[in-house]
């Protein structure tokens, strides 16, 4: 059994002007909601092989919190290209490229791509992954190549709305 937590980054500012996309930072919600999402996999006890990230300054931050949240290793977390202004399929390329040995990895990217690799894994209808959401697909295979579309099962979709998180 493989898991995929899908993991769209916390609420960025757009309060600077002239500011690049890829700089963006977190605003004031998406520093408050961080902590309790990251709490809410703690309590359930969700800590996973490898955290995969966009290296875009919102991702980063969001792994980062995570990562302080489930106690988990920060210098392990792995920063990838890819998911940034990403495609399914380089999202396809980068779970075919994992090692066997991983049972569970965290992907934390952005949308619209992150919504759509959700649903095309799992053939469920998310619509749209809110900020600070997550996801969680199960998947029937030994290996992150097995992965095919519409195979997986949705465990279960949080996201800080749910829980009147808001600021």
């Amino acid at each position: 059994m493989k898991k995929i937590y899908l993991i769209r980054h916390s609420k960025s500012s757009w309060s600077e002007a002239g500011m690049g996309d890829f700089d963006r930072p977190l605003n004031k919600r998406g520093k408050t909601t961080l902590p309790y999402m990251a709490g809410r996999l703690k309590a359930f006890k969700i800590k996973p092989d490898l955290i995969l990230s966009s290296p875009a300054k919102r991702a980063k931050r969001t792994a980062q919190g995570i990562a302080d949240g489930i106690g988990y290793d920060k210098s392990k977390l792995s920063y990838q290209d890819s998911l940034y202004d990403s495609s399914y399929t380089a999202y396809r390329y980068l779970l075919d490229s994992l090692d066997d040995s991983l049972d569970s990895i965290f992907i934390i990217g952005h949308n619209p791509t992150i919504t759509e690799v959700g649903e095309r894994l799992s053939g469920a209808i998310l619509t749209n992954m809110p900020t600070c959401s997550i996801v969680c697909i199960e998947f029937d295979v030994e290996s992150f190549k097995d992965i095919e579309e519409n195979s997986g099962k949705v465990l279960f979709f949080d996201y800080p709305k749910k829980h009147h998180i808001e600021h």
